[in-house]
């Protein structure tokens, strides 16, 4: 019972997100104080390290979520998208997952819904480093040199979240 409470209570959620769109993201834009951002090192699901100054020189996305979360599951495709539109031109979108259920229930999930960007599992450090991360999604936009220039937190449909993309490309 507690589950389908959970599924019903997401649905909900996902329902009035969507249907009032852009009204409920609480923007936060940095441009101004162009914050460095906090350096990170991460083990991507499928093994790799990804450290941030390894990317030094790109423009990055960083979405913080969780597969529980109804907006967030709505976001991966939009993410998806960017990545492979803008990935010949430098972008690098990364997942990090806030679930407690750990790496192989986050790889089951992202591999049933296709995405294909690198996703990892947010540690404590970088949740705390890149927060207080108090409200999933969170998605931190990065630019070339490394600076923190958008924090947004709330779901992003496609087309602004392309505008915010196109705005550290």
């Amino acid at each position: 019972i507690r589950e389908v409470l959970r599924t019903l209570l997401e649905a909900a959620v996902l329902v009035v997100l969507v249907g009032l769109g852009a009204g409920w993201q609480m923007l936060t834009p940095t441009a101004a104080s162009r914050n460095e951002a906090p350096p990170f090192t991460v083990r991507t699901l499928d093994g790799k390290t990804q450290r941030l100054s390894d990317l030094r020189g790109r423009p990055v996305l960083l979405d913080f979520w969780a597969t529980w979360c109804a907006p967030c599951r709505a976001s991966l495709p939009n993410l998806d998208a960017m990545q492979r539109r803008y990935g010949a031109r430098g972008l690098v979108v990364l997942g990090l997952s806030v679930d407690d259920d750990g790496p192989v229930a986050v790889r089951r999930f992202v591999d049933r819904l296709g995405v294909r960007f690198p996703i990892a599992m947010a540690e404590e450090k970088v949740l705390a480093d890149y927060g207080p991360i108090r409200t999933i999604p969170t998605t931190i936009l990065i630019n070339r040199r490394g600076q923190v220039v958008r924090r947004v937190v709330g779901y992003l449909d496609e087309e602004t979240l392309d505008g915010y993309v196109r705005e550290i490309l």
